[in-house]
């Protein structure tokens, strides 16, 4: 596994809630009793921030990769300026690498401790990728969690899984859909996925936006 190894203990099962999620937890229900949070309200923009607003970032920024050579150049040789470049930036963002899928290497992305994650960029992250099971196996089976995900590789494609932590975070730059040449920045965006810049799935083919 590459990336910079944790150097925590892993004899607990960091699925649990820690103790400041609990800590938002007991939180968030005393406001909802009292009136101030509208529960639905909360679920609605976690889930927007975590599917739509979050990953759109990354996919503008992917797109950009694909669409100009020079951003390309730039984003793989220091991505967090890069990435500034665009108006992204800030907490959980601060020190990003990017990481370049090709036809010989496709990239992965776990945090083995928790859930260290590039929010600028991607948002919150998914339910998955916090459990204790995508952990363990991405780092044992990478192979067998990209079936899962639906995603076969030529069995000559290396994969390599990156360990982020909370010093250093990873996005994956996809490759780029074969029939998109000329296309502009935003319709490549809508190629791109969430999974696809976590490295357990595939940008979109031209013919998956009919």
């Amino acid at each position: 596994m590459s990336g910079h190894d944790h150097d925590h203990h892993h004899d607990h099962d960091h699925s649990e809630l820690s103790e400041t999620e609990l800590r938002v937890r007991a939180l968030e229900t005393v406001l909802t009793e009292k009136g101030y949070v509208d529960p639905a309200a909360l679920d609605l923009l976690i889930e927007t921030y975590e599917k739509k607003v979050g990953p759109r970032n990354g996919a503008r920024v992917v797109a950009k990769a694909w669409a100009d050579p020079a951003y390309r150049a730039r984003l793989l040789k220091d991505a967090t300026p890069a990435i500034g470049e665009l108006g992204y930036a800030g907490r959980q963002g601060e020190h990003i690498v990017a990481l370049e899928n090709t036809p010989a290497r496709h990239n992965m992305v776990v945090c083995t401790l928790c859930s260290c994650y590039p929010w600028p960029v991607l948002g919150l992250p998914p339910v998955w990728y916090k459990a204790a099971p995508y952990r363990s196996r991405a780092v044992a089976d990478p192979r067998g969690v990209l079936t899962d995900f639906g995603v076969t590789l030529p069995k000559d494609t290396e994969i390599r899984v990156w360990d982020s932590t909370a010093e250093i975070r990873y996005l994956v730059l996809p490759m780029r859909p074969a029939g998109t040449e000329g296309w502009s920045e935003k319709k490549l965006a809508e190629l791109v996925t969430r999974d696809s810049m976590i490295g357990t799935g595939l940008a979109k083919r031209p013919e998956d936006l009919a």
